[in-house]
C-alpha cells in the first residue's frame, strides 16, 4: 500500500526527456556544475558499466578513461543536476553489469557496436 503511495508522490518529479540506457552504451551526460553564483554545463563521456534501482531513485554508472586512468561516476538519472544525457552508440554486451571492464586495457575494452535495423 505504501509504495503505491510513494510512487504516485514522487511521479511528479520523473524526467520526461529520459532516453533508454543500457549497459554497453555510450552516453554524453551534461551535468550542471554550481561554483559560487555561476552555473555551467559539463560533458561527461564514457561507457555505461551498471544500471540499478527504478523510479524516483534509478541511477546509471558511467566509465570513461581520463589520461590513462579509469574514472567512474554514478548520475541519479531523474536529478536536476542532469541538463541532458545522450547516447552516442549502442554496444552488444551479454550482461548487466561490466564490472569487468574494470581489469581490461583501454583496447581490451572497446565493445561492438549494435546496428538498429531499419
Amino acid at each position: 500500500m505504501s509504495g503505491k503511495l510513494i510512487d504516485e508522490i514522487t511521479a511528479q518529479y520523473l524526467k520526461e526527456d529520459v532516453p533508454e540506457l543500457r549497459p554497453g552504451d555510450t552516453v554524453k551526460v551534461s551535468v550542471k556544475i554550481i561554483e559560487g553564483e555561476r552555473t555551467r554545463i559539463q560533458v561527461y563521456e564514457g561507457l555505461i558499466i551498471s544500471i540499478k534501482g527504478h523510479g524516483i531513485s534509478e541511477a546509471f554508472t558511467v566509465r570513461k578513461n581520463s589520461y590513462g586512468i579509469g574514472v567512474e561516476r554514478t548520475f541519479p538519472i531523474h536529478s536536476p543536476r542532469i541538463a541532458s544525457i545522450e547516447v552516442i552508440r549502442h554496444g552488444i554486451v551479454r550482461r548487466a553489469k561490466l564490472n569487468y571492464i574494470r581489469n581490461l586495457s583501454a583496447k581490451e575494452s572497446r565493445i561492438k557496436e549494435r546496428r538498429e535495423k531499419n
